[in-house]
């Protein structure tokens, strides 16, 4: 492999022009079909064959209108009544005014007439709905429902939007842009050079950009989640920066050892771009492991971020040799930037004397002190753990959301005036009911449970009745949940001789059904992982037991990350330093969680162990190999990590509960990795282990293919090469 990633790279470096244009014209291109499309990220979370989504089929079928998305609107005195006549005037207007709204609002509820009015007076709630679902409501139709309450608002009418979709203020702050601007520093003190620096963010932009664009055209005709593209995002910038940088180092060792700009390219990605080429695919490999869970929205979250890192991949290995031919020499050169030259003669030194470098340093005490440390370090990861004993899955919901957030405020004026109930309604879909009378009696025996506030008939139409049940507690309480459980287990007792099938749907119905079958697909889906990890790794390094050990590490860095999640923002343990409020797990995170730290765990595990068994290669001395194999490699794997731990605790700014889980779970899980696991706990592992640490079975030598991510057979030809050449010569 190592032959062919050199060719291709000086082909790249030859035809720089070409290659650019290929991928400007893929930027451009996707750019113009993502405008045209129209797609459109939604946050809807949909598992097939669940009864919670069984309720939306039927209403689909039989009652279309009562299938589409819905917002809550909530009106508030600010002082007195609601129903004073300054107050009811005014909404009685706005409600008007959301009706007439064109398009597609098919109607709006005046709480006046519905009685929706709080027993202290002072809210009242209506509602509008649509006729589509909520990812295809709209911006213009949202910005109409905010522009129709403005008379209210200007009366002195608090109006506070809920529900599936509503009215949401951006964000006035880019996370993503501060995560980019902390890479460019970390890069720029890595080399001190400012060319150096932008080029791994440029060429990661220009790949996040393409997928981006890729994935809105495909939003158009397939339900992406809006979640996915955050992923795909933080994946994107990420590994590219990481992959380019990884090349970009080795490419610049190269020009620093006097070699030619075109050469050093090629040998560059001979070496370094082997181990970027496995690492991009185990990242590829474990989101495409999503597939197997058999979810939708976790399949097409996991594919597109897989194409996210794909690109990034590709990237780097094409487009970023031909900004090496643009470059020449230019690019192993140090600016002189006052405070950075020590990013220059670090440089120098990893070619000249690594056995000087920091990082070497470290390994020389991590193996001197090899026992201690991995008692310590398994120990320490093991403690963090332990949260995952209590961890409870569900789905953020609008109590979870800051406070700067319209549906929190909705949320809190309901809790506060109507009871938490009125928060998580579930909607009972009652089939062959004909007439009113059995739909009574049916929503009566539900109303005597235990946990039950109300419970009414909304509509009997086309053989269906739909019932409104208000539970007495909150939307993620544990309570609700029983609730739910004990109306499905009571099913035959309801239904009685009316003939009628019941369904228990809505919101926090399809919370818990979510959350079921995630946690089913769980333990499969760590089997798979682990499995491939096993397979990838033994191919990459030709070796039983660095898989079992890379698996081992990767197992404690996640469930570290994981516990430490359900610490904070389960718990409640500084939740407020990061501006959440204490709720359950978020469903998806653990096995999304463990994707992507599969993924990038093997990043890492591939850059330090591919530099400790080339010099293992070629001086068959373990020890020292994994001192001067962590000692090249911590420099690189330190910036990388910083990189990516950088941009994903940008993402704590973002004000969405979802994004903040994801973006801490992935920054700690990406730190414990690089730093406890990767450059701590497997060099001193190694060291105890030895030579050993290199076994196989003998099988293996003969029939499986040496991928020589290393580049030693590179070497070799090389060397030969130009021994040839000075024969010639003379």
């Amino acid at each position: 492999m190592s032959t062919y990633l050199y060719r291709l790279s000086r082909w790249c470096f030859r035809k720089k022009w070409a290659v650019l244009a290929v991928w400007l014209v893929a930027l451009i291109g996707a750019g113009v079909i993502a405008s045209v499309s129209g797609g459109k990220t939604n946050d809807a979370v949909t598992i097939p064959g669940t009864e919670a989504q069984q309720v939306v089929s039927v209403l689909q079928a039989k009652l279309p209108a009562a299938s589409g998305a819905s917002t809550q609107v909530v009106f508030a005195a600010s002082d007195g009544d609601i129903t004073d006549a300054k107050y009811r005037t005014a909404i009685e207007a706005a409600v008007t005014k959301l009706a007439a709204i064109k398009g597609q609002v098919v109607s709006a509820t005046d709480p006046f007439q519905t009685s929706a009015i709080s027993p202290d007076k002072h809210v009242a709630l209506g509602s509008i709905s649509y006729d589509t679902v909520a990812a295809e409501v709209t911006t213009s139709t949202l910005d109409a429902v905010q522009a129709a309450v403005t008379g209210a608002q200007a009366a002195g009418v608090e109006v506070e939007f809920g529900g599936g979709v509503y009215p949401k203020a951006k964000s006035a702050v880019n996370s993503e842009a501060i995560g980019l601007l902390v890479a460019l520093i970390v890069l720029l003190i890595t080399f001190g050079s400012m060319v150096a620096a932008g080029l791994p963010v440029v060429t990661a932009l220009i790949g996040v950009l393409t997928t981006t664009f890729a994935v809105t055209a495909l939003a158009a005709v397939v339900d992406i989640a809006s979640s996915a593209t955050t992923v795909a995002t933080l994946l994107g910038l990420s590994c590219g920066i990481d992959y380019a940088l990884f090349i970009l180092s080795r490419h610049r060792s190269y020009l620093l050892d006097g070699l030619d700009p075109e050469e050093a390219a090629g040998r560059a990605a001979g070496t370094a771009g082997g181990s970027v080429v496995f690492a991009g695919l185990s990242v590829i490999i474990a989101l495409c492991g999503l597939s197997v869970v058999g979810i939708p929205f976790l399949t097409t979250m996991g594919l597109a971020a897989a194409f996210t890192v794909l690109i990034a991949l590709l990237i780097s290995m094409s487009l970023l040799p031909a900004v090496f031919g643009f470059l020449g020499r230019r690019a192993g050169r140090v600016a002189r930037i006052p405070g950075l030259r020590r990013a220059g003669v670090a440089a120098r030194t990893a070619v000249d004397a690594p056995e000087k470098l920091a990082g070497t340093r470290w390994a020389n005490w991590v193996v001197r002190r090899r026992v201690p440390v991995v008692i310590i370090g398994v120990i320490v990861l093991g403690v963090l753990c332990i949260p995952i004993g209590g961890m409870k899955l569900g789905l953020p919901g609008a109590g979870s959301n800051p406070t700067t957030d319209t549906s929190r405020r909705a949320y809190d004026l309901t809790t506060a005036h109507f009871g938490p109930g009125y928060n998580g309604a579930l909607t009972v879909v009652a089939e062959n009911i004909t007439t009113a009378a059995p739909a009574a009696r049916i929503a009566s025996a539900m109303g005597a449970i235990p946990g039950v506030a109300s419970s009414s008939v909304s509509a009997v139409t086309n053989g269906l009745a739909i019932i409104s049940v208000v539970p007495t507690t909150g939307p993620n309480d544990p309570a609700t949940a029983d609730l739910v459980n004990r109306i499905r287990d009571q099913r035959s007792t309801l239904e009685g001789t009316t003939g009628a099938t019941l369904l228990v749907g809505g919101l926090v119905a399809t919370n818990i059904d979510v959350s079921a079958k995630l946690l089913d697909a769980l333990p499969i889906f760590v089997i798979t992982i682990v499995i491939l990890a096993f397979l990838l790794l033994t191919f990459a390094f030709r070796t039983i037991l660095v898989p079992i050990k890379s698996i081992i590490g990767f197992l404690l860095s996640a469930g570290a990350a994981l516990g430490s999640q359900v610490a904070i923002f389960q718990w409640g343990w500084g939740a407020k330093l990061i501006g959440v409020e204490p709720t359950e797990t978020l469903s998806f995170l653990p096995v999304i969680l463990i994707a992507i730290m599969f993924g990038l765990s093997s990043d890492y595990e591939v850059f330090v162990v591919s530099r400790i068994k080339e010099h293992f290669t070629k001086t068959g001395k373990a020890g020292e190999s994994v001192i001067t194999g962590t000692g090249q490699s911590a420099r690189v794997v330190t910036a990388a990590a910083l990189i990516m731990v950088s941009i994903f605790v940008s993402v704590l700014l973002a004000p969405e509960p979802i994004t903040k889980a994801i973006g801490f779970s992935f920054a700690l899980g990406v730190f414990i990795d690089a730093f406890i696991v990767r450059l701590t706990l497997v060099p001193a592992v190694m060291a105890i282990v030895g030579g050993k640490i290199w076994y196989h079975p003998q099988w293996f030598a003969r029939y499986v293919p040496d991928p020589d991510i290393e580049g030693e057979r590179l070497d070799e030809k090389l060397a030969q090469r130009s021994e040839d050449e000075k024969l010639a010569a003379v």
